[in-house]
């Protein structure tokens, strides 16, 4: 249930999220790039392997690993709609077939169907039924490979987007939280040495 709306709200998630990403210690571009590669992988209908994806990517591309498990909560119940349909038209544009508004109507009777053929030819291993992938069939061509096809183009755009806004959001961020650091140590310096000459001047 905190999945689909955390107690505290999405916006305290995602502030958390920007709070996290920010204080990792590591260079900006390195974050930033971390942060395409989770921000790409919510493009793609690999559900459940989003996270092993995205820190594969961040390796090849020598990212942060960490920033690219927290961007892949760029994808969420509120985004994923809208991710779901620009990557079906953008593939089914791509494949040259075209995109009604009643296939965006019928997603999830794809999924249902699909979702039953798994369970019922399963169940078949143990009984004298027929296996029948039909409707799973019907899911690989209208659903999963136009998605994973029109996914490509629209996650390297908004992840190259988020690379771009991080890089200089990250880098002011480090160089001011290194200014307060370095303020608050030369208070701490300042300090102990006032300590160490009070003892000398009561001499």
């Amino acid at each position: 249930m905190d999945f689909v709306y955390p107690r505290r709200g999405w916006g305290r998630g995602f502030s958390y999220l920007k709070h996290r990403l920010r204080r990792l210690p590591d260079t900006p571009e390195k974050i930033a790039r971390g942060i395409f590669a989770g921000v790409f992988v919510c493009f793609t209908p690999l559900f459940g392997v989003h996270f092993f994806i995205a820190a594969f990517i961040a390796m090849i591309l020598r990212g942060n690993i960490v920033a690219s498990l927290l961007a892949t909560f760029f994808g969420n119940p509120v985004t994923f709609p809208i991710i779901a349909v620009v990557s079906m038209k953008t593939g089914h544009f791509l494949l040259g077939e075209a995109y009604s508004a009643e296939e965006s109507k019928t997603l999830y009777q794809n999924f249902k169907g699909a979702g039953a053929d798994v369970k019922d030819n399963f169940l078949a291993i143990f009984s004298d039924r027929t296996a029948d992938w039909s409707q799973l069939s019907q899911f690989y061509h209208d659903v999963y490979l136009p998605y994973l096809v029109g996914g490509l183009i629209p996650g390297i755009i908004t992840g190259l987007v988020a690379y771009y806004m991080s890089v200089p959001v990250i880098a002011a961020y480090q160089k001011r939280r290194k200014g307060k650091l370095k303020k608050k140590l030369a208070q701490l310096r300042a300090k102990a040495a006032k300590a160490a000459d009070e003892p000398a001047q009561s001499r």
